[in-house]
């Protein structure tokens, strides 16, 4: 086998879904993914520390994203404008077939409790990603905290909304209008929460 493996990842993604989809998640292992996709089980090993962390590859660089698009936005920016910022990085740091990847594995991920688990890692990651680089801009900690699961929460809930649809629109249009629903959710729970009573 040649040295150079082009697209690697990829390729070892697109054998992963494969196989779970076909036989199941427990019953496929790292080496029948490796050659599924044409490659090694050294190779799959020296990107991926197992199987699982397959699907889980552009973690990093989603982290990454959504801190440089806060790090970016102008200084002059509000704390909603910053969290706009962040999500809008995370969102044009996927590649151009998250639609048609993300209804293949949306029902992996429904029956299979070890990848709804490193899901949740995965989520828990960029959140506190958001945060702290809201909290780097932001005076208020409870308040980077707040825009944070908000925006994170806008994030899923649009991206949901997009793979599900027909195919037209954009994955940050539809994770913009959730944010904005939640800004305005915001806005009308501090308007309509009456002042804490005195000790």
């Amino acid at each position: 086998m040649s040295r150079w493996e082009p697209d690697a990842r990829g390729r070892l993604l697109r054998a992963a879904i494969e196989l779970f989809s076909e036989r199941g998640y427990e019953a496929t292992t790292a080496a029948q993914i490796a050659a599924h996709a044409g490659l090694t089980k050294t190779t799959l090993f020296r990107h991926f520390a197992d199987k699982r962390e397959i699907l889980f590859q552009g973690q990093d660089v989603l982290v990454e994203a959504v801190k440089a698009g806060v790090r970016g936005a102008p200084a002059e920016a509000s704390p909603m404008e910053l969290t706009r910022a962040g999500v809008a990085s995370l969102c044009a740091a996927h590649s151009e077939d998250l639609r048609d990847t993300g209804r293949l594995l949306d029902p992996l991920l429904a029956k299979t409790p070890e990848l709804q688990e490193r899901a949740t890692f995965k989520r828990s990651a960029i959140s506190e990603a958001l945060q702290h680089a809201l909290h780097s801009r932001l005076s208020d900690i409870r308040q980077a905290g707040l825009l944070a699961d908000a925006g994170v929460r806008a994030y899923y809930e649009g991206y949901a909304a997009w793979m599900h649809a027909d195919g037209t629109g954009t994955l940050i249009d539809s994770v913009h209008e959730e944010l904005t629903a939640y800004e305005a959710a915001l806005r009308r729970l501090v308007k309509d929460t009456p002042r804490p009573a005195s000790f």
